[in-house]
């Protein structure tokens, strides 16, 4: 494969990941803050 696309597609990648990780993170700090009340309604929402 092109060393340049690889590259691309290497960095493409890791801001997803990123992107992913600090939603993530989020969620968990929202479900943490509201114990155990709406945990549900946040998984319904990411999964849709």
């Amino acid at each position: 494969m092109n060393p340049e696309i690889e590259y691309e597609l290497m960095k493409n990648h890791a801001s997803e990941l990123r992107r992913t990780a600090a939603e993530h993170r989020r969620v968990r700090e929202v479900e943490r803050a509201n114990k155990a009340g709406r945990r549900s309604v946040f998984r319904k929402r990411r999964s849709s």
